[in-house]
């Protein structure tokens, strides 16, 4: 089971069941102070059970909770904003048989100061019940007010991957009138894996042949990957497509994760705007926005773009109807073109999370010596010119430590991640 700020998750009824959901909705509690919380689930086939069972913890509190059903992680986070605190029921792109719990305080997931609080154990006095009730999101139509109208509405293919977008992505995109056509409704036959980003979304890129744009979202909708004309964008296209439309928005000042592509932070330096950079997870991201007061930003490797203003978490749904509406205009190809002079490669290497620590501390002695600046924020990133870095990191989500990589030269991208990754692996087989 994995614990931390991106959430609770392991796999149902082994690492992660009923007792260890009531525990942790229950200390949950201490952190709400408006004694309401909104609740919803992911398309999991354990979701209603644990929905059932957090509702019951929750309530018990004296909370009173409000059922969205089943939802997407953005729809909850924006819910949250009106009564103060959410539980989603998901594991994001982890595999089927996986399921976790997110938390939300005051519209945004719980940082690292508060995580403590959903861990440690807490009794609190009796109180009476808090109700159930449940309600419908007025997500789509506040979404659509942020996204404006779209001059020429394009034809959209949409994979839903079975996920809990089917009934906001497709509906939101058909408000802003587009033709929308929809790959993978349903989880029960669906042709592709929970994770658009690592998934080769084989369906989408043909159907996308004959529409303007296709998109994919992962299972609790927040996630987002771009498929154009055949071709599948990397993850960090979809964040620079919502950097472009931000920047004609007017916004200028952003945050971006320290796994994001250099090429988002020169396109927003050269387009008058200015960067700073957090440790990689939604909740870091969003910590530094709260503290700097940014207006924009996420993270790439998620293929997630925030917009506070709208929502504090990643929103996939959202951002694609942004995309929508901006498919004619020139900064659309001018960000495609001048990503496309990067490559970004990602990979990741078993390691059991006990040894996390141990690997990145001898990576980091070893990198030292290779490179002439080396960053700490987040695992360890080695800058080797302006247009190539690696970062080696721990997972906050598997028995995984990730490598990414950057260049404006491919050849050179694979032989940092092929050296990087040996180097773990060494370093693992030393430790152990």
């Amino acid at each position: 089971m994995k614990k931390t700020i991106s959430g609770i998750r392991g796999i149902f009824g082994e690492d992660f069941t009923l007792r260890e959901v009531l525990g942790f909705c229950n200390n949950f509690c201490s952190l709400i102070k408006s004694q309401k919380c909104v609740i919803g689930k992911d398309t999991r086939p354990s979701g209603q059970m644990i929905k059932e069972t957090a509702s019951a913890a929750i309530r018990q509190n004296g909370v009173n909770v409000f059922d969205l059903g089943t939802a997407p992680t953005p729809v909850v986070f924006h819910e949250s904003r009106k009564f103060g605190a959410g539980v989603i029921i998901t594991s994001s792109h982890n595999p089927i048989q996986w399921n976790g719990l997110k938390f939300i305080i005051d519209g945004r997931g719980v940082n690292e100061r508060e995580l403590p609080n959903i861990l440690e154990s807490k009794e609190f006095p009796k109180s009476s019940i808090g109700s159930e009730e449940k309600i419908e999101s007025s997500y789509i139509e506040d979404a659509k007010k942020m996204i404006g109208n779209v001059k020429t509405p394009p034809k959209i293919a949409v994979d839903i991957g079975g996920g809990a977008a089917k009934e906001f992505a497709p509906n939101l995109l058909r408000e802003l009138g587009c033709s929308v056509e929809v790959v993978n409704p349903d989880l029960l036959g669906s042709t592709r894996g929970p994770d658009p980003t690592a998934d080769s979304l084989t369906d989408l890129v043909q159907s996308s042949l004959t529409q303007d744009i296709g998109f994919a979202f992962d299972l609790d909708g927040d996630r987002l990957v771009v498929v154009r004309n055949g071709k599948k964008q990397t993850p960090d296209v979809t964040l620079g497509l919502g950097v472009a439309k931000s920047l004609d928005l007017g916004y200028k000042n952003f945050v971006l994760s320290i796994d994001t592509s250099v090429s988002i932070e020169k396109f927003i330096k050269d387009n008058g705007g200015t960067v700073q950079r957090s440790k990689v997870g939604e909740a870091n991201v969003i910590d530094l926005m709260i503290r700097t007061k940014a207006q924009a930003g996420g993270e790439g490797s998620s293929a997630g773009f925030i917009l506070p203003e709208f929502n504090y978490c990643r929103d996939g749904i959202l951002t694609g109807g942004l995309i929508a509406s901006m498919l004619e205009d020139i900064k659309f190809n001018e960000v495609l073109s001048f990503m496309e002079q990067y490559v970004q490669l990602r990979e990741k290497t078993n390691v059991d999370s006990s040894f996390h620590d141990k690997v990145i501390n001898r990576v980091t002695d070893k990198l030292k010596t290779n490179y002439s600046e080396i960053i700490t924020l987040d695992g360890i990133k080695g800058v080797i010119d302006e247009d190539s870095w690696v970062l080696i990191r721990k997972s906050n989500t598997e028995d995984t430590i990730r490598i990414s990589a950057e260049s404006n030269d491919l050849d050179k991208c694979k032989k940092i991640v092929k050296e990087s990754t040996e180097l773990v692996n060494q370093c693992y087989e030393q430790v152990r």
